[in-house]
């Protein structure tokens, strides 16, 4: 049986109160990072629109016939169900493939490049 190989832990350096492991809040460095400024909320303010935008549009397809475009240019045609919370798979029902039809399936997102649906 062969011997596992032993993995080093990298450790975060001692923060500036001694007792945790990180950054200051008030380094230069973390400031440039994840600071406070203005521009940088503008672009969080933006991020957390088109996020709400795109839960909508996931709530939305829910139940429809719904086309996806897959790598290698491959269609399908599904009923959408879900999407996971942590954007690994979509969750459809009645999956037609050229190959046949499954009763539901998962579809990795890396492997969707696009989908479309009509709303009714």
């Amino acid at each position: 049986m062969p011997v596992p190989v032993p993995v080093g832990v990298l450790r975060l350096p001692r923060g500036p109160e001694g007792c945790s492991r990180g950054f200051s809040p008030t380094s230069p460095r973390f400031q440039a990072l994840l600071g406070g400024d203005t521009a940088s909320t503008a672009v969080q303010g933006a991020r957390s629109t088109l996020r709400q935008r795109y839960l909508r549009a996931l709530a939305a397809a829910r139940g429809h016939p719904t086309q996806f475009r897959l790598r290698a240019g491959v269609c399908v045609d599904a009923v959408f169900g879900a999407a996971d919370m942590e954007a690994v798979a979509f969750q459809v029902d009645a999956l037609r493939t050229p190959l046949g039809v499954q009763a539901a399936a998962l579809l990795r997102y890396s492997d969707v490049l696009a989908y479309s649906f009509l709303l009714k």
